[in-house]
């Protein structure tokens, strides 16, 4: 049987960010601690769905509270030169204005990121570990495609102290760091059997 593991390459930002130059249109790369892996060009219906559900409910409450925080989907880079990092999140939310003209950032407040059979490794191990060195992130949320389940890492006075699993359409996402919740049925509306609207 053959060998269909992914082949890769260590770089620096710099060097990645001439490799995706010559990449193809179709083709979608992340640099994850100097590892040019890449990604996943289109997903399944479900999980564009619960990205733009969390999106929508976080600029809707952002704005609602005239918060300074806005919510980024997974078009927008979050980069790190420092730790070779060069990825796009889920959804990312940072806190004040962006310069003019801006297509990264590079200090989130929270990231979340749609676990699918295909990136939850990676999101798990790779990006966190690299995510927790990111000192402007206070929230990291895991969210299940298919069940109701989410889980929450929390940094406190400067350490992950905090760990929630959240399971089932009743439980809701606090995020005190930005002022915002959610209940699990809004991040799963139109997902999950009965959340049909």
């Amino acid at each position: 049987m053959p060998n269909r593991a992914f082949k890769f390459e260590i770089m620096s930002a710099d060097d990645f960010e001439e490799l995706i130059l010559d990449m193809p249109a179709d083709e979608k790369w992340e640099l994850i601690g100097g590892r040019a892996v890449r990604g996943m060009v289109g997903a399944r219906w479900e999980h564009k769905r619960i990205v733009q559900n969390i999106t929508v409910a976080m600029m809707n409450d952002f704005r609602g509270k005239r918060s300074p925080c806005r919510p980024f989907d997974e078009t927008f880079w979050l980069k790190e030169k420092l730790l070779d990092l060069q990825v796009f999140p889920d959804v990312m939310v940072r806190c004040g204005a962006l310069p003019p003209g801006a297509a990264h950032l590079s200090d989130p407040a929270v990231i979340v990121e749609v676990l699918s059979p295909g990136t939850e490794a990676r999101d798990r191990h790779e990006k966190w570990a690299l995510y927790q060195k990111l000192g402007s992130v206070k929230h990291y949320v895991l969210v299940a495609r298919d069940k109701a389940h989410v889980e929450l890492f929390s940094r406190g006075e400067g350490e992950w102290s905090g760990f929630q699993v959240l399971e089932g359409l009743e439980a809701k996402l606090k995020l005190p760091a930005i002022d915002f919740e959610m209940p699990l049925a809004d991040i799963y509306r139109d997902v999950l059997s009965g959340q049909d609207v």
